[in-house]
């Protein structure tokens, strides 16, 4: 397969470092030459990118990987043509690097202000979605940042086709290929070194479950921006329009189960469980969803299993939905508050004032009022794509799209001025 060979890793550095300074100097009309030269070969080579998706497909499969992971990792010609319209609606962006934020004149006379700048050489590591190598690609791309991917070793083939496609593209265009390069070593040794490149790389973002996550936090001296796990929760609240939930809590648990901002827990308020239960669970049976509740929802619900405490504090990534029922609003809320992961969570209300309460009290970083959690996506969002949906409070929170991935630093004018 062409691409690229195995280089050392420190190479791997050192050219993302002189590919990202390349790209600093490219101005938007050759950033948006270049994205829609990938989103086109992208189309015209999907027979080989999808050969080579067949490979890691039929090896999951063999392996045991459990479907809804597998769905994650399975390339189609609609997921194809869903990552080219992501770079062309990125192309479509304005783009942010050069941006001057503001400017102010001190007493002597200087003129001090902010402009934004890429983050230089950005690494991401990331599991079973081959989608993410060409959504990271487009973004880090229209911000002149270099990025450097390691993707899991199930999806070797797919991200290697898709590099080579977005490499060859780019050096079509005169562009430098180096500004995407993928890790072929999948080990975890080399992913432990990858972690320790400060000298080349800027900023480390994971993509994955909470284990991957998890040993990026505790075993990176890369500044990291952490993308967290979706313990997404649907609150039917007392004054909510059952109809309404039914078809929130069906789309946010099934329409996939293996992404991060699927349903995995059901709280429902005692007022309207009688009334509720019956109906979302009727249709989550449907999608052959096991539903697991408490004691009180098992009173209401005959057959459904207990729920244990670590149910409650669960992404399954599967097809299995936890239930609690709640007696007031604020109970809601501290349970959601206790056992989410910061991610997003909705409400399904009438009421004004509850859907306010819960929009300013629910820690998460997004928050619906009446609409499924499944919307929490830089697509979506309108952002073309993204780079990952970050569940941490500083430098960025939720899908992170072309914003995300710049800093800023200050620019300084003056005329001769000295400090006294």
């Amino acid at each position: 397969m062409a691409g690229q060979k195995m280089i050392p890793l420190e190479e791997i550095g050192q050219r993302a470092v002189k590919a990202s300074r390349e790209m600093n100097r490219l101005g938007v009309l050759e950033k948006n030459k270049g994205l829609e030269a990938v989103a086109a070969a992208l189309e015209e080579r999907r027979s080989e990118i999808l050969d080579a998706n067949a490979v890691d497909v039929e090896a999951a499969g063999r392996s045991g990987m459990k479907e809804s992971l597998i769905d994650r990792l399975t390339l189609t010609d609609e997921r194809l043509e869903g990552m080219s319209e992501g770079l062309r609606q990125i192309v479509a962006l304005a783009d942010p690097v050069g941006e001057v934020i503001s400017m102010k004149t001190t007493p002597q006379g200087l003129q001090i202000g902010q402009k934004r700048v890429p983050l230089g050489v950005i690494g991401i590591i990331y599991e079973s979605r081959p989608n993410v190598t060409a959504d990271a690609f487009g973004l880090c791309f229209k911000t002149g940042n270099a990025v450097i991917l390691r993707g899991g070793s199930d999806a070797i083939h797919s991200n290697m086709a898709i590099v080579a496609v977005i490499r060859e593209a780019l050096a079509s265009c005169g562009l430098p290929e180096d500004s995407i390069q993928l890790l072929q070593d999948t080990s975890r040794e080399t992913a432990a070194r990858f972690m320790q490149l400060n000298q080349y790389v800027d900023v480390l973002i994971p993509r994955g479950g909470a284990g991957l996550i998890r040993t990026v936090v505790e075993k990176s001296t890369v500044p990291v921006i952490e993308t967290g796990t979706g313990n997404c929760h649907v609150y039917i609240d007392e004054s909510a329009d059952i109809d309404m939930a039914v078809r929130i809590v069906e789309n946010a648990k099934t329409q996939r189960l293996g992404v991060c901002n699927a349903c995995e827990s059901l709280v429902v308020h005692s007022g309207i469980a009688e009334r509720a239960l019956g109906p979302v669970c009727e249709r989550l049976e449907a999608h052959s969803v096991e539903i697991r509740g408490d004691e009180r929802a098992r009173a209401i619900r005959k057959g459904m299993k207990p729920a244990t405490e670590k149910d409650f504090g669960t992404e399954y990534l599967d097809a299995i939905i936890s239930v609690r029922v709640v007696d007031s609003l604020e109970e809601a809320i501290e349970h959601i508050n206790t056992y989410n992961t910061g991610h997003s969570e909705a409400i399904v209300t009438q009421d004004y004032h509850n859907a306010m309460t819960f929009l300013n009290e629910v820690d998460a970083a997004a928050v619906y009022v009446n609409a499924s959690t499944r919307f929490t996506d830089g697509f979506e969002f309108g952002f073309g794509a993204e780079i990952g949906i970050s569940t941490q409070k500083l430098h960025a929170r939720g899908p992170m799209g072309l914003l995300a991935l710049t800093t800023t630093k200050y620019i300084i004018l003056g005329d001769g001025q000295i400090r006294k």
